[in-house]
């Protein structure tokens, strides 16, 4: 039986093709298409369907949408015509959009029928898919589940869960306007950034003092008796990050701080980095009393995290460290580039109460190229340096020893917004001056954005201290204090509070990438290398020809793509 699964209402479009309940493919149109994000969230454009993603799906299967049994999409348009209805809060002020984009919903299954589809079309609602995606993509038959993002389909921006085998049971909810993914995008937008850079905010937040703002956001947000949270809604204007374009009205929050909001372009100084500081403590405080009643609530040892909100590596690892539960899992693509993979596993398992879905191992489920595939590309390309080492892992590791940045193209493209040594750029993790090159030079971006180490997984231990094991730690979703002994030998990914966001990299699971660390561990006694996307104000890559482009406007020195290795002539 095959289930496709497909997020494409508002932005983050992706695909998913699970086959007996076993993820086969899965990617973000983005990927495909250079859009990021996909495409614009627009009223006009709720049917555009990731047409890129599907194809790569389907084609991995060896299918035409005909053979597809089922086909899901990752909305509930009951609901959110109800929501518009109330005057709840949409991406539109305007009626006249509403009304579009609420006549164009009936048309998605309609654009399935007219490619062919034959089978049984589904809606699974926005936070039961996020809900989906972590607990069934997971190795547990029980657990806690909680997601935590911006808004689902309805009123409500956080939902409790307990799940037992194949069913994913509703428990608590926390109304809009309490919402910790909308108190992102705004202070993003007051700091200068855009609604999608909570990244950079989470990055700066390590160079601030909590304290300084910590009674303005006592004000803004607190928690609640119920285990839930809620926020100052006179002072929080979400509704003007909501309408798109965002306006950058951020008034409450002048109010509140005493600060003007920092233009864009501007300089960063030390009050930007107390008010990122800020809101990273009231995360942490208003995510961990969450976990804390969600275990008191269900009784379950084993936690999962969904939602824009789990790509938070700090209140992740606070979360779940601090809490009672023993084992967690966070779904890579806990954005809403994941909402298709949980979609998908959510019909398979809950609606049609098929058997439990196995464990998804890795994130490595997008596109992979052929060494043949590899060499035409590069023989358009006659002014690069094209060899092929016998030795490629121990040959790529010398050349990252001795300070040389590498674009590394291997196997299938990652799911998610992390890069995990398939399409990523490496560099030596020991010196600082190596993070200073890529930030500035290769990806041109701000000072203070992280640098992550991809660690070989059975010596993070030795350099980290993590309190609680956990399959996060293998996808960039947790982040460790690093061992005051090793600091010295990790300069360039190690953060300014002298933590990392580790990739702790498998044999199993990635046996080139955790050969190519095998062997800089050999040369310098360093278990880990830098690890950065390979992209440069882009999608992450997908194909040879991207990655052929992106290393040809970059100053990466060498390009290790399948078994060649590409320099500049």
């Amino acid at each position: 039986m095959y289930i496709l699964g497909v997020n494409s209402v508002y932005h983050e479009s992706s695909a998913c093709l699970v086959r007996d309940g076993v993820v086969l493919a899965a990617a973000e149109e983005e990927r495909f298409n250079r859009v990021k994000h996909g495409k614009e969230a627009r009223s006009d454009n709720p049917d555009e369907l990731p047409r890129e993603a599907i194809d790569f799906c389907l084609a991995t299967a060896g299918i035409t949408l005909a053979e597809v049994d089922h086909v899901t999409v990752a909305a509930d348009p009951d609901v959110i015509a109800e929501v518009l209805r109330l005057g709840l809060p949409s991406p539109w002020a305007d009626r006249a959009d509403q009304k579009r984009f609420l006549g164009k919903l009936p048309d998605i299954p309609r654009r399935f029928g007219e490619l062919g589809f034959t089978g049984e079309f589904h809606w699974v609602a926005h936070h039961t898919a996020h809900a989906a995606s972590a607990y069934f993509a997971s190795s547990f038959d029980d657990a806690a589940v909680l997601v935590v993002d911006a808004l689902g389909d309805d009123a409500f921006s956080t939902r409790f869960y307990r799940a037992r085998g194949t069913t994913l049971d509703h428990v608590q909810s926390v109304r809009y306007p309490a919402s910790i993914g909308y108190l992102w995008e705004l202070v993003s937008v007051y700091l200068g950034f855009g609604v999608y850079d909570a990244a950079k905010v989470m990055g700066l937040a390590a160079y601030g003092d909590p304290t300084r703002f910590a009674a303005a956001f006592d004000r803004l947000a607190w928690t609640t008796q119920d285990g839930g949270f809620d926020m100052a809604h006179d002072l929080l204007r979400f509704a003007d990050i909501l309408y798109y374009p965002p306006s950058a009205n951020t008034g409450g929050l002048v109010e509140l701080l005493g600060v003007e909001p920092r233009s864009r372009g501007a300089s960063l100084d030390q009050v930007h980095q107390d008010v990122a500081a800020a809101l990273q403590e009231k995360t942490n405080e208003l995510v961990l009393h969450m976990t804390n009643h969600l275990h008191q609530l269900t009784g379950s040892s084993r936690l999962c995290l969904a939602g824009g909100v789990a790509l938070n590596c700090v209140a992740n690892q606070i979360a779940f460290e601090r809490s009672p539960f023993t084992e967690l899992y966070v779904q890579p693509a806990a954005h809403d580039g994941g909402l298709s993979v949980g979609a998908a596993l959510h019909v398979w398992n809950h609606v049609l109460g098929q058997s439990r879905s196995p464990e998804m191992p890795h994130a490595y489920w997008g596109p992979s190229f052929s060494d043949s595939a590899i060499a035409d590309e590069l023989s358009r390309h006659p002014d690069l340096v094209v060899s092929q080492p016998e030795h490629f892992e121990a040959e790529v590791a010398r050349l990252v020893a001795g300070g040389k940045v590498i674009g590394l193209f291997q196997g299938a493209m990652e799911l998610g917004p992390r890069a995990l040594g398939n399409r990523s750029i490496i560099g030596d993790p020991r010196e600082r001056a190596m993070r200073e090159v890529l930030n500035h030079k290769v990806k041109h971006r701000e000072y203070f954005r992280p640098l992550a180490p991809s660690v070989l997984a059975e010596a993070v231990d030795e350099w980290f201290e993590v309190a609680k094991p956990t399959s996060a730690g293998d996808y960039m979703l947790m982040a460790y204090p690093a061992r005051p002994d090793k600091y010295a030998r990790m300069g360039a990914v190690l953060h300014v509070d002298n933590t990392c966001r580790i990739q702790a990299v498998h044999r199993e699971t990635n046996p080139r990438f955790h050969r190519i660390i095998t062997e800089f561990a050999a040369l310098t006694g360093v278990p880990m290398v830098l690890n950065t996307s390979f992209n440069d104000q882009e999608p992450i890559i997908c194909t040879p020809g991207d990655a052929l482009a992106t290393f040809r406007k970059t100053e990466i020195d060498f390009l290790a793509i399948g078994p060649f290795l590409v320099r500049k002539g």
